[in-house]
């Protein structure tokens, strides 16, 4: 891992003083994500495969005064979330904000044409990931005075829609995860759980789904990123659902 400090950073923002981990933080909403919490003050661990990629994000929020540090990692390698896990609590006493938003769309195919090689990738890293983010990150959630865990979904988790299957069902489960999760820490911590669906936005995972849809007739990532960035210093019931609409 990699880190540059600003001068700049002050203080008086909502997360001044805080650590926030992004997965999926190489562009799109995990980018902007990223800067948005940078923004707010967090210091903000930057996951995703490419390190050239996340250090493309990283200068941005350095340029804009803030702070970050990268940590290339593949989640859906064997181990490597308890590898990161333990560079990052081996730094940081506590983690703050986790937001899960790494995540693949498998090929949209009916079901009965489904690969399972596609399928099991989309589980591996939608599902199977969230779960081991969430075993590795568990103590140190717990060990801040008021953890968020903001995981971005997708409308066809919960509402199927055809040749989305093997999509919407790793999103049904993702969701159902968070869920479970919110409610079993809810009376033994204050960690705090918020699924959001960021509904039609910006990014390469919509224009493969949609390679016919203008992009500028979606919005940009950066309005869900502000709304992540609110729910991080936010107070709600856990767990928390909302879709962020185009304003």
């Amino acid at each position: 891992m990699t880190s540059k400090v600003s001068s700049a950073a002050t203080d008086d923002r909502a997360l001044a003083g805080k650590v926030a981990l992004v997965t999926g933080a190489s562009r799109g909403i995990g980018a902007a994500t990223a800067q948005a919490l940078a923004a707010a003050g967090a210091h903000v661990v930057l996951v995703a495969r490419t390190a050239r990629d996340l250090e493309s994000v990283e200068q941005a929020i350095f340029d804009a005064g803030g702070t970050a540090t990268i940590a290339p990692c593949d989640l859906a390698e064997p181990d490597a979330i308890t590898r990161l896990a333990t560079a990052i609590t081996g730094r940081w006493p506590a983690l703050d904000v986790l937001v899960i938003n790494a995540a693949v769309l498998p090929v949209l195919t009916p079901v009965w044409q489904i690969e399972p090689i596609d399928l099991n990738r989309g589980l591996l890293l939608n599902v199977a990931a969230t779960q081991a983010l969430l075993a590795s990150f568990h103590l140190a959630l717990r060990k801040s005075p008021g953890a968020r865990v903001i995981g971005v979904t997708s409308s066809v988790g919960a509402s199927p829609r055809a040749y989305w299957g093997a999509y919407g069902a790793s999103k049904a489960a993702f969701d159902n995860l968070l869920d479970c999760y919110a409610q079993e820490v809810r009376r033994l911590s204050p960690i705090r759980v918020a699924i959001v669906d960021p509904g039609a936005t910006r990014t390469a995972m919509r224009a493969k789904a949609y390679p016919g849809e203008d992009p500028a007739s979606v919005k940009p990532p950066q309005v869900v990123a502000a709304r992540i960035a609110a729910l991080a210093s936010e107070d709600f019931a856990s767990p928390h659902r909302e879709r962020v609409e185009a304003p």
